[in-house]
């Protein structure tokens, strides 16, 4: 049995990520419209109708832009908690009620062979979360639009074999940058997004003996670059003693080009 996934796109314009095990595969998110949904599967060949489900972790566009017109056109059900269903009211369409499912934050729920752990982030949406995927021992999180990493997601994601998880902005970038105060404020704030330095302070208290890759995700156009977000988590966790490139590897997403289908192991 394998696990394996593909962070389709990760950055402010559109979030999506595959995964999927030999007899399950899930859609997390659909953060652009549905024609890119399609042609992002072609890059990883895979077809879109074998999906057995969408789960989405909060409302914002950049998350569910696509869900509803993919869903329907690959007859597909969607698991949201029940506040995100609520905001989402009118942004999706109509969804079918035999599409329609409930998925709480803070519980595990299995589909076939892969258990799915939600748990709360602090971002300002109306019942965020976000996933743990476990599969014959391996672990598998998803960590982004988190405002601040809290000492019960660390305890929640500590010790997995693979991360995909936020390096939203450059500090000094986001400051000096073209955004209106209120916008920065709200960036920065705890409900916001987290930051390079602080992306690497925080995996540097999760990171386990069996952590093979960390994928920096979600990325913001305007405040950041993917060689500035690498390196300046690189430095960090050097700093705090990880060995980068030896206990570990740091990889790009994109916000238009699908990673490669990854193994974890």
């Amino acid at each position: 049995m394998t696990l394996r996934f593909s962070v389709l796109a990760s950055g402010s314009t559109g979030n999506a990520i595959y995964v999927e095990t030999n007899k399950q595969r899930l859609l997390i998110d659909a953060g652009l419209s549905g024609k890119k949904m399609d042609e992002l599967f072609t890059h990883i060949n895979r077809d879109p109708k074998e999906l057995d489900g969408i789960l989405v972790s909060h409302e914002h566009s950049d998350h569910i832009k696509g869900v509803g017109v993919f869903a329907r056109k690959h007859k597909l059900p969607i698991y949201a908690n029940q506040l995100t269903w609520q905001a989402m009211d009118g942004q999706l369409g109509t969804i079918p009620v035999e599409q329609k499912f409930t998925l709480g934050t803070g519980e595990v729920k299995t589909f076939g062979d892969l258990d799915v752990e939600t748990y709360g982030v602090s971002h300002d949406a109306a019942e965020p979360m976000f996933f743990c995927f476990h599969h014959e021992g391996k672990k598998l999180v998803l960590a982004t639009d988190m405002g601040y990493v809290s000492e019960r997601i660390k305890g929640t994601i500590r010790d997995a074999d693979m991360y995909i998880f936020e390096s939203n902005h450059d500090l000094n970038m986001l400051r000096m940058g073209r955004y209106p105060w209120n916008v920065k404020r709200r960036i920065l704030s705890d409900v916001g997004h987290v930051s390079n330095e602080d992306a690497a302070l925080a995996l540097s208290e999760v990171i386990g003996d069996r952590t093979s890759r960390i994928y920096l995700a979600h990325l913001s156009l305007d405040n950041n670059m993917k060689d500035l977000a690498r390196l300046s988590v690189e430095q960090v966790l050097k700093q705090e003693g990880m060995a980068v490139g030896e206990q570990f590897e740091l990889y790009d997403t994109d916000p238009h080009t699908p990673t490669a289908l990854a193994v974890v192991s």
